[in-house]
């Protein structure tokens, strides 16, 4: 056996142990936190510096460097559990720790910055140092008190972040991988084409149903399009939309997968644990939002598809749903287990666990699903889903370094002054500044710790101005998950672009047209709560039913065609009332729907026939 293949197997056979033990954790009950979460990082560390070697040239092939790396990873975290009673026992800040504490936690900081820069880059490893070296030299806060607090006690690396990826997100990833394994991924797609295929532009609503669908399975918008994207990438360009578009709209529809129920993105578990709720009420307060996301890239295909006189897909092509339902349709049961369970009260990681033991017994009951699964399939399910857990789990890990020194310096408090005085105590200035910090953010680091930085520092501010703590959580939560198909780094456009053979930066401002509803949607919420579903049921239908017309008009007026072509009045028109849905009050729902009504009265005089 070579030395290659031996690494091949020894990864394989953590990867499974990982997710197995997960598996019994949940069922069982976790232990306590430390142990859970440090056992959680070790293995995810381990797992790194096997699969990411220190020169990055080959995958799967650890040097020196990388065994040293991963010997020490196991010293840090055992040291932990080793010595836990003397851990309880002393006094944080108080008893100084030993040389040898402090040894342990420079190693740990270091590897676990380490391990996060081979996983997902610089970005988070570097503003790790930042706050760390502000808490060193810029603050009267000790090198003892620092060490403490990220290593010794469970408000840094170990902390509530990083429980928050041992019990939610790996065994929610995992869900995702048994149900790719068990072909759900080709139910999606065949669902979504015998909705949408036929229709003008089909392909592209293909492309919006399926990753919605997707994101049910996956939190990461650049997997979604690498999944979806080969398959309606190509069909888009088929029928006739240029390829910056179909780029711009796969990537579209692949980031809403992160905010779309009801299974979201790794930071909507972090969410459920900053504000002390179920992450079903964080599902209850996304579901509006994530409609009217998607409502208004489905409203962009299909304007954009009108206005340049596109059709859907041979009807040949396209599979009849009655059929679709009937072959693979059961393969629906896994999520109905998973919503069923959360509904009946039973935890979220409880309820995807049972999701997750259902995929391939429910795929076995028809012949034509059962098709290639064998036990090497469950074995494969449980390496992916460790191995696609690593880098939420890594981020979750170096994300509480940051936190760790907010919380001990009270840096955040400064923040939230800078934030209100740039803002002048306007709330949209505060907004926008806001915004701009979680895309900015995002660019860099993937969603959860962009998410989380903006909990820690911006986030305050904004509820100052008078936001309501959901709709300021949901504000950030929507604009770290922007960032993904907003340029100069766009993820998810890049991925995007590269399947459709597309200038980059024409993908990207197509990206951002597509998507433009995305970027107002959190504006509607923070000034209408009841589009998250808080307030009376007449409230919620109206500021339903504003907010999904905002959505489609400003979907209308990017794209230059409502009933036909329109003009550039029209489409002036049209996006200031889609913006003047945004805010509450009839006086603005009253501009907004005058506006949408002259130009719907403008195109239909235009297209009616003059009489002689």
């Amino acid at each position: 056996m070579t030395y290659s293949r031996a690494i091949a197997w020894l990864i394989g056979i953590i990867g499974a142990v990982m997710s197995l033990w997960h598996m019994w954790v949940i069922a069982a009950a976790p232990p306590e936190a430390l142990f859970f979460r440090g056992g959680h990082l070790l293995f995810a560390m381990v797992l790194v510096f096997l699969i990411y070697p220190f020169r990055g040239e080959t995958r799967g092939t650890p040097g020196i460097i990388d065994w040293l790396c991963l010997a020490g990873s196991l010293i840090v975290v055992f040291y932990l559990f080793v010595n836990y009673k003397y851990l309880i026992n002393r006094i944080p800040y108080i008893d100084d720790p030993t040389p040898l504490d402090q040894v342990m936690a420079v190693a740990c900081i270091v590897l676990v910055m380490e391990a996060t820069r081979r996983v997902i880059g610089w970005a988070l490893p570097i503003t790790a140092m930042v706050f760390l070296g502000y808490a060193l030299f810029f603050t009267n806060i000790t090198v003892m008190a620092t060490l403490d607090q990220i290593y010794l006690t469970t408000e840094g690396i170990f902390g509530s972040t990083l429980g928050v990826s041992a019990a939610f997100v790996l065994v929610f990833v995992l869900f995702g991988s048994f149900m790719e394994r068990s072909g759900t991924g080709q139910l999606f797609m065949d669902f979504a084409l015998a909705l949408t295929g036929r229709q003008a532009g089909g392909p592209g609503k293909v492309a919006v149903v399926s990753s919605s669908l997707f994101g049910t399975i996956s939190g990461s918008a650049v997997a979604n399009v690498m999944v979806d994207g080969p398959i309606t990438i190509p069909l888009m360009k088929r029928t006739g939309f240029t390829k910056h578009f179909a780029a711009g709209v796969e990537s579209v529809a692949s980031t809403g997968g992160q905010i779309m129920p009801p299974i979201m993105g790794a930071a909507a578990f972090v969410m459920a644990e900053y504000l002390a709720v179920s992450y079903l009420q964080v599902t209850i307060w996304a579901l509006i939002p994530s409609l009217l996301y998607y409502l208004a890239c489905f409203g962009a295909v299909h304007f954009e598809a009108k206005r340049a006189g596109l059709s859907g897909m041979p009807d040949d092509e396209c599979p009849k749903l009655g059929a679709v339902l009937r072959e693979r349709g059961h393969l629906f049961i896994p999520v109905a287990i998973v919503l069923g369970g959360m509904f009946a009260g039973y935890s979220a990681p409880l309820a995807a666990l049972a999701g997750t033991i259902a995929c391939l017994p429910v795929a076995l009951m028809r012949a034509n699903t059962r098709q290639g699964i064998t036990w090497w399939t469950v074995v494969d399910a449980l390496i992916d889903g460790a191995k696609n857990a690593l880098a939420v789990a890594l981020a979750c890990a170096c994300a509480g370094i940051v936190i760790g020194v907010i919380a001990l310096t009270g840096i955040g408090i400064s923040f939230t002054q800078i934030v209100l005085a740039l803002a002048q105590n306007n709330l949209f200035l505060a907004l926008v500044v806001t915004g701009m910090a979680g895309i900015v953010l995002g660019m860099g680091m993937p969603t959860t710790p962009a998410y989380i930085i903006m909990v820690s520092l911006l986030v305050p501010a904004i509820m100052k101005l008078g936001v309501v703590q959901p709709a300021a959580h949901m504000f950030a939560f929507y604009f770290a998950i922007l960032s993904a198909i907003t340029p100069p780094v766009a993820l998810a456009v890049f991925a995007a672009a590269s399947l459709a053979g597309a200038d980059l930066w024409k993908a990207g401002w197509a990206a951002v047209r597509i998507g433009a509803a995305g970027f107002i949607v959190p504006f509607m919420f923070v000034y209408q709560p009841a589009v998250l579903m808080i307030g009376t049921w007449e409230e919620i239908v109206w500021a339903t039913i504003t907010a999904s017309s905002g959505c489609v008009l400003l979907a209308a007026g990017l794209h230059g065609y409502l009933l036909r072509r329109s003009r550039m009045w029209e489409n002036a028109a049209l996006i200031g009332a889609a913006l003047a849905l945004i805010f509450p009050g009839w006086q603005y729902d009253l501009l907004g729907f005058g506006l949408a009504a002259a130009v719907i009265v403008a195109q239909k005089m235009a297209a009616a026939p003059v009489r002689a």
